[in-house]
């Protein structure tokens, strides 16, 4: 399969990240297990967690998802050469145990490793944005992390333009790494969190970009066209804001595009991400065989310049 170049990192991935916050939460470690090595055997070759996952589940902590994938690992060493294993800090376990301050870094990077059971991690992202440490200390903190060879690549999530442009100017001015990776939240119905002058800065700096909530949590999947659909995932009380007349509209477009491709909506709502100027690759879950089968299809789906146009137009705010 075909690898793109995830900005200036010197990671080369394909064009689907395989999002592991449902381990640990909608799929037990057996099936993960399964879905990895089904993931792999497909020629993909990047998955996307972080430490906090799933501490939202009853009864788990946050780190579930790191363990499953590093007892993964352990079962098949081979496997960690194969990934380009992305994970995050940044998000609260306590009022202690969180944000981007260096001592909290150091803490928390250890941890990861721990559960991963690995000496190194591929791309490290900054979850979320944190006012109370300065750039310069977020990243010379990253700047140890990679000199010991703990980290390969950093990047972000969940910037605004303002806020990323601000990073790569102290990084620039103080000498210090820059985010060369940009997470925002993007899909077909939630545009303008990354359109406009986020992408035109990702575009200009050549920073790599991998999309979360590629699906909406499942609304593009098609699957939910009305209240009472809610129930049919524990993600349905979160997709009651996207059944609006543009969410509709966008449906209504994939259902057209899905019929003259042969495809699911859900493999044409990926493959419209994988076809935006500036994206180098969505993220997407799977819990069965046949969600993953259906991730590999959407990396080979081709969409016509008519098709583009017909969910682009759907989908203006």
């Amino acid at each position: 399969m075909n690898k793109r170049k995830l900005g200036r990192t010197g990671l080369e991935i394909a064009p689907m990240v395989f999002g592991g916050n449902v381990f640990g939460w909608t799929v037990d470690e057996k099936t993960s297990f399964e879905l990895l090595d089904a993931f792999v055997d497909a020629g993909l070759n990047a998955v996307d967690t972080a430490d906090i996952y799933s501490a939202w589940v009853p009864g788990n902590h946050g780190g579930e998802s790191e363990t499953i994938l590093g007892n993964w690992f352990q079962k098949k060493p081979s496997n960690r050469d194969k990934l380009v294993l992305i994970t995050k800090v940044g998000s609260a376990f306590s009022p202690e145990r969180k944000g981007l301050s260096a001592k909290w870094i150091a803490q928390a990077v250890e941890d990861s490793l721990k559960r991963l059971k690995t000496d190194h991690i591929d791309l490290y992202l900054s979850h979320w944005p944190d006012p109370d440490a300065p750039y310069d200390e977020t990243l010379g903190a990253y700047a140890k992390l990679l000199k010991a060879g703990k980290i390969k690549a950093v990047g972000a999530s969940n910037l605004s333009a303002v806020q990323l442009e601000e990073s790569l100017a102290v990084a620039k001015t103080k000498s210090l790494p820059r985010y060369d990776v940009l997470q925002p939240e993007y899909n077909l119905y939630t545009r303008k969190t990354f359109d406009g002058p986020l992408r035109d800065l990702t575009l200009a700096q050549d920073i790599g970009v991998i999309t979360y909530y590629s699906l909406a949590s499942g609304f593009l999947s098609g699957k939910y066209r009305s209240e009472k659909d809610l129930g049919k995932s524990p993600r349905g009380g979160g997709i009651a804001k996207y059944l609006d007349a543009r969410g509709h509209r966008v449906l209504a477009a994939l259902d057209q595009v899905s019929a003259d491709q042969k495809a699911t909506p859900a493999e044409v709502a990926l493959a419209w991400l994988i076809a935006r100027p500036g994206v180098t690759a969505p993220i997407a879950s799977a819990t069965s065989r046949a969600q993953l089968d259906s991730l590999v299809k959407a990396t080979q789906l081709k969409l016509t310049t008519s098709h583009l146009a017909v969910l682009d137009e759907a989908s203006k705010d």
